[in-house]
């Protein structure tokens, strides 16, 4: 066991990087599982950051736009106090020397993403943003003194007495170690999402709802854990992760269609195929499921310019030995987001003394049932700011920090990939775009089944927790709202409109009947 009094930040994506330098010059030890820029959900973040930049726009249309989205659950003083702070996040990174793009006036350049009244999202080489952004942060965390960062570690387990978090244990990454605890007066997870979980995501493969099940296992309110969006154009080429087709590829004006040359959103929203994205995501979902081959047609408004405007996607194609200049691009609906996470303030504080959290491990109320497309960079750097405003205040002043050194003593069990395969397959089966009592019971029952099987190796029971999370969030919430879709509750229920709030306790307790009567 070791003691630092420096901040721990567990993540070193987006959220955890600008913590750390809003923190400073208070001394910070990030942790990182990857190389700084490896493996973070935020560079891989293409659409870009949602933010009121134009004239005719502002930060109530923002927030509007936001509350409609999110399907009647979004906490409307967070999405006010979110959108109010977006035009500064954006003149900050600018001035960090995030390179977005502007036009010859030197205004921003905007694009339009689906279910905005407007253009509003700020982008970095059409496809770029987050890439760009985490650039421009690790530049600057590298140059800082007061920020260490430990690569090839990951966090495993919380340490709490007297419910305040006191410590963290951490093991290699890469696996043969056993845990080390390290004691510290702050703990801010900022550790992604669990879209990997799913067989079909567009997550990086490490970010698997880690982060959150070792919140959960310390006793931290877990909140809005069934609403999970799944993007509706990932690129269906074969690859794992799933390569995304950007939300501003339709912005631009590429259409949906399927093997027959039908434009099949046009009849099922107003708005086509910039509809909110849990409506396309069950559209393209549909076609999949129908044998209908949903692809994203861009030959006519992007055709050759596509590498110069979109490298990102283009990339992808020519990996896969598909020329979207001459074709259309199969498409699939894959997990992208997960509006849920550890139940948070303003502050970025969860329900343990001493835990803070940020970005998508977190669910601060801004997202509601919908994610609006590209609030989820704008939520990680609000919240990211605020959270170190509020431990610098806590810590009170600078401490003196000398640099963490850890041995890891051998041991720890592997982690086993066929069961890591077993469970995005029965998350994917079960708990995904359509669920129903049935599928969410069985999921429930078999989960236990795996965590049981393979309980000592720490990673893994974290996933399971948050799989167990979300399916239990999932079968309490009898009606489809947003993103969580229920095919035997297929309408909205006006008394469940309302965020919900769930322990492991709790879920463990929903599924313990669940396996009694899968039994």
């Amino acid at each position: 066991m070791l003691r630092t009094n420096r901040v721990v930040v567990i993540g070193a994506g987006l959220g955890g990087l600008y913590a750390a330098l809003s923190l400073a010059p208070h001394p910070v030890l990030v942790i990182s599982p990857e190389a700084l820029g490896e493996g973070a959900s935020s560079a891989w973040a293409q659409g870009g950051v949602a933010a009121a930049m134009a004239a005719h726009d502002s930060p109530e249309a923002h927030a509007s736009d936001t509350l409609a989205a999110g399907a009647g659950t979004v906490d409307a003083d967070v999405a006010s106090m979110v959108t109010k702070a977006a035009r500064d996040h954006i003149l900050d990174l600018a001035a960090r020397g995030t390179p977005f793009d502007r036009d010859a006036d030197g205004q921003f350049q905007l694009n339009h993403e689906a279910a905005h009244s407007t253009a509003r999202v700020v982008r970095v080489k059409g496809d770029q943003a987050g890439k760009k952004i985490m650039e421009t942060l690790i530049t600057t965390v590298r140059a800082t003194p007061s920020v260490q960062v430990m690569e090839g570690v990951v966090a495993q387990a919380l340490e709490v007495e007297g419910g305040r978090v006191t410590g963290i244990w951490l093991a290699r990454a890469a696996g043969g170690s056993e845990p080390v605890l390290l004691r510290a007066p702050a703990v801010l997870l900022a550790g992604g999402g669990s879209g990997g979980l799913y067989a079909l995501t567009t997550n990086p493969p490490r970010i698997r709802g880690q982060v959150m099940g070792l919140a959960a296992r310390a006793g931290a309110m877990m909140a809005d854990m069934e609403f999970i969006q799944f993007h509706p154009t990932a690129m269906d080429l074969g690859l794992d992760p799933a390569p995304l087709a950007t939300e501003a590829l339709r912005g631009a004006g590429a259409r949906l269609v399927n093997a027959a040359g039908a434009h099949f959103m046009d009849d099922l929203h107003p708005q086509a195929d910039l509809a909110p994205r849990d409506i396309v995501a069950r559209a393209v979902f549909a076609q999949t499921q129908a044998g209908l081959r949903p692809m994203l047609d861009m030959r006519a408004v992007i055709g050759a310019d596509l590498a110069a405007r979109y490298p990102a996607v283009h990339d992808a194609c020519m990996r896969a030995g598909l020329d979207p200049a001459a074709v259309p691009v199969p498409v699939a609906a894959a997990a992208h987001y997960h509006m849920g996470g550890v139940a948070t303030d303003r502050q970025g504080r969860s329900s343990l003394a001493g835990l803070w959290v940020c970005g998508e491990a977190a669910s601060t109320g801004l997202h509601g049932a919908n994610r609006l497309a590209s609030n989820g960079v704008l939520e990680a750097l609000v919240f990211a700011r605020a959270a170190a405003a509020d431990m610098a205040q806590a810590l009170d002043g600078r401490a003196d920090a000398p640099v963490v050194a850890l041995e890891f003593p051998a041991g720890g069990v592997a982690l086993d990939s066929d069961a890591v395969m077993q469970l995005r397959q029965i998350m994917s089966a079960h708990v995904g775009v359509r669920r129903t009592a049935q599928g969410l019971t069985r999921a429930l029952a078999q989960i236990a089944e795996l965590e049981s099987a393979h309980a000592e190796n720490l990673d893994f029971r974290n996933m399971c927790v948050t799989a167990t999370l979300i399916a239990a969030s999932a079968l309490a919430r009898a009606e489809s709202r947003g993103a969580h879709w229920r095919d035997d509750f297929p309408q909205s229920d006006p008394a469940q409109a309302s965020r919900s709030f769930m322990t492991l306790t709790q879920a463990q307790s929903l599924r313990a009947t669940a396996q009694t009567e899968h039994s």
